[in-house]
């Protein structure tokens, strides 16, 4: 799955939170300065294209909701990153995390806790 870009992104957590919307209610969403109510809309057509979007006809409008989750596309992320970049290894991730200092050994060992009690 190919990684959305920093517009994309924006346009997806609006449906994430939101679910359906027509392409005028995200304009609404959109922070100012708001984009052209066109652009939103190709933007929108293209994310369909790739696959993250649906949509549902009503006369000559379309509603738009997510076709994957927000956990789908970040598991799809974090694969793509195991394999480019860790040699498809999920343990070479962790241990990357661990040893900048963004996950300490505490937390990986409550994380392995977690995991044995089955939760």
């Amino acid at each position: 799955m190919k990684r959305l870009t920093k517009t994309e992104d924006i346009l997806m957590e609006l449906f994430w939170t939101h679910g359906k919307l027509f392409v005028k209610d995200m304009v609404e969403l959109m922070p100012d300065p708001k984009p052209h109510f066109n652009t939103v809309s190709t933007q929108v057509r293209t994310l369909e294209m790739e696959g993250f979007l649906k949509h549902k006809a009503y006369g000559g409008s379309h509603q738009y909701e997510p076709a994957i989750t927000r956990e789908e596309y970040s598991r799809s992320r974090l694969s793509y990153i195991a394999d480019k970049y860790y040699n498809k290894s999920y343990l070479g991730v962790v241990s990357s995390l661990v040893k900048d200092e963004k996950l300490s050994v505490d937390e990986l060992k409550a994380l392995i806790a977690e995991l044995e009690s089955g939760k």
